[in-house]
């Protein structure tokens, strides 16, 4: 949440953009929520946080582009919450925006740049909150919704003004800025570059002391790194897995259940139906469907019909009277059970048109009996009786254990059997046992395991969301036994100590070595004979290639690229450079060697590069226009005014 609250507040799409885009007032109303604008935090209208060029920027102000800025992160992020914004410096970027856009106003007063009455109201009818239900501007609207939040008419005005000279200002400064060609081109060249080096890696095991180390050495290592040596929480979990199938001895349906169900289900089930099953064509007119009906009559189909008018003609399901009544018309339905099957009826009208239809087959079905039906009725009957049951058992072990019961307890009572785990970790792993693993089943309950008191018994779901299977579908758990996370006893890994001490003594050795061979690269030598000269068997030096297309593409895929190789393409042609292997395991030394690029780019790609980095220098422009002005204009921040808005905001003070 935190990297997502940084990332979004660091974006920029030029500061002159962000500027100009930045009419507080109205992003509210057209993100149709600027709840808590008026008197906002609680704070007094007459609280300057900052003056520019003469005039205030009050703490109101601040407030309300601060509830703006989260609204519009709450879009990407609903979790957001203001207080993130402000643990992550948000306010302190929203202020120096708006003083920024402030001094841009003041700026272009000073200097006749201004937004005339008739632009500010063209971009208030702009805005769909002050429209009215014709979709046009509303002044009714417009004031009652303005007197709905609170907002003065020419508090509004003002903000769009601001906006509108910012955009006269900075737009062209924006969109002026174009990358030469020659650079673009350069640019676009790196990108289809090749990379050659060599590489060489240095363990830190080779440098590893042979002599054993001393008790109070490895007892001082121990105690100095002790968080290398932590051992997860470990649960032991208590369960009983248990389905429907636990039930016993549940009710048979009565013949009265049976009788009672056979009736409300007679209508839908088991009375007689007669169906017809259509083709139709629908027309707009009587005589559309008189002429396709003549046509037919005189040997097309009506399918060859349809098609020489462009229409289709749909081929439908089996109706019974009823529903071809709702669906279409009544006249359609008798018309359509009226007609022996094959024939074409007489054209119908509907709410859709006109109809011909062709009779394709009838379907009856004789009135089926309770006793033909009583079996399946029996069976549905039966499985709902179970559900119900084991819907009540459920009930039940809940309120059993919400008083006070115990898991073995309420598993006796149904007749589950109780199983144990070994000591697990949060994973699943068995605790000291690699590749061995709780059973599968527990899978879905391990983090509530992991996260509840000890020998607090739960019910849980092994396939939440779907109904209860037969066979063990919920468990009954708790934990009856927690080891917290903690070093390991220092006699129980006296070994694991031991290796530890010659890793990390053998890495300060190897990065002396690493370095000593790229001093040795530096003064002339090869990678080859300076690895020779340490006097030390060690892997081979290896020769690496990749070009920076098949860098990227493989970032893209989320593979995992050697950090030497990465690190290739940060350094300079004819450098040396060393690199740590993590975990203490040994040093890198990467050379590299040549770097080629074409000498002349895709013509695509560079019309690409030019585009992008043009915006990117237009960025650059505006921004620096943005401080010149601001410079020029003269700007103060109110650090005690600010402080207060900040920690009302963020929640470490009451809000009046």
């Amino acid at each position: 949440m935190l990297s997502f609250f940084r990332n979004f507040l660091k974006s920029k799409i030029g500061a002159g953009i962000a500027l100009a885009v930045l009419v507080l007032i109205t992003l509210a109303f057209a993100g149709g929520d600027i709840n808590g604008m008026r008197n906002s935090a609680g704070l007094g209208s007459a609280t300057a946080v900052a003056t520019v060029g003469g005039k205030n920027v009050e703490a109101t102000e601040l407030t309300s582009a601060a509830n703006s800025q989260l609204e519009q992160i709450r879009a990407q992020n609903p979790t957001a919450t203001m207080k993130m914004l402000v643990a992550e410096g948000g306010l302190e970027r929203i202020l120096d925006e708006i003083i920024s856009r402030t001094a841009i106003a003041v700026f272009g007063n000073d200097n006749g740049v201004i937004a005339s009455k008739r632009l500010i109201d063209s971009e208030i009818a702009r805005i769909p909150a002050f429209q009215g239900v014709d979709g046009k501007f509303s002044q009714t609207t417009f004031r009652q919704a303005l007197a709905q939040k609170g907002i003065p008419e020419q508090a509004l005005r003002d903000d769009f003004s601001q906006g509108l000279i910012a955009q006269q200002l900075m737009i062209p400064a924006q969109f002026s800025a174009t990358m030469p060609l020659s650079l673009a081109t350069r640019y676009a060249s790196l990108l289809e570059e090749n990379r050659k080096g060599q590489v060489v890696t240095v363990p830190s095991m080779a440098f590893a002391p042979t002599q054993a180390p001393s008790q109070a050495e490895l007892e001082g290592f121990y105690k100095a790194h002790s968080n290398l040596f932590v051992r997860p929480e470990r649960r032991v979990i208590r369960y009983a897995i248990f389905g429907e199938d636990t039930l016993k001895n549940v009710a048979a349906p009565t013949d009265a259940d049976i009788a009672k169900r056979y009736e409300a289900d007679k209508a839908a089930l088991y009375a007689a139906r007669d169906d017809r099953k259509i083709t139709q064509l629908i027309v707009p007119t009587e005589a559309a469907a008189k002429a396709v009906a003549a046509e037919v009559a005189g040997g097309k189909s009506l399918e060859q019909a349809a098609k020489e008018k462009g229409l289709s003609a749909a081929n439908l399901e089996f109706f019974s009277h009823d529903q071809l009544s709702a669906q279409f018309s009544p006249a359609v339905a008798d018309a359509v059970f009226a007609t022996p099957t094959g024939k074409l009826t007489a054209p119908q009208k509907s709410a859709l048109g006109w109809h011909v239809i062709r009779v394709e087959q009838e379907q009856k079905t004789a009135e089926r009996p309770l006793a033909a039906v009583r079996a399946d009725i029996v069976t549905k009957l039966t499985a709902e009786k179970q559900r119900a049951a084991f819907t009540d058992l459920l009930s039940r072990i809940d309120d059993q254990f919400s008083s006070g019961a115990s898991l073995v307890e309420v598993a006796k009572a149904i007749g589950a059997t109780v199983g144990t785990t070994q000591p697990i970790t949060a994973t699943g792993a068995v605790y000291g046992k690699p590749g061995e693993t709780a059973p599968a089943q527990l899978q879905p309950i391990l983090s509530t395991a992991f996260s509840m008191e000890q020998e607090k018994p739960q019910l849980a779901q092994l396939t939440p969301g779907t109904t209860a299977p037969t066979t063990a579908g919920y468990v009954i758990y708790d934990v009856t036994d927690i080891t917290p996370s903690a070093p390991a006893p220092f006699k129980e890994i006296v070994a694991d100590v031991t290796e530890a001490w010659k890793l990390d003594k053998g890495s300060v050795d190897a990065k002396a070595a690493a370095l000593k061979v790229q001093a040795a690269v530096r003064s002339g030598k090869s990678l080859n004979e300076a690895v020779a000269a340490l006097g030390k068997t060690l892997p081979p030096v290896q020769d690496v290639a990749m070009s920076r297309p098949m860098l990227t593409e493989a970032m893209r895929q989320g593979r995992q690229v050697p950090p030497p190789v990465s690190l290739l393409f940060h350094m300079a042609k004819g450098t040396v450079k060393v690199q740590s292997a993590g975990g203490g395991r040994g040093w890198f030394v990467v050379a590299l060697n040549d770097v080629q690029t074409p000498s002349q780019g895709n013509p695509v790609v560079v019309q690409g590069t030019q585009r992008e980095l043009s915006s990117q220098l237009g960025s650059a422009y505006t921004d620096a226009l943005a401080k010149a002005i601001t410079k020029q204009v003269g700007s103060e921040k109110h650090a005690p005014a600010f402080k207060t808005v900040r920690d009302q905001l963020g929640g470490t003070t009451p809000a009046n």
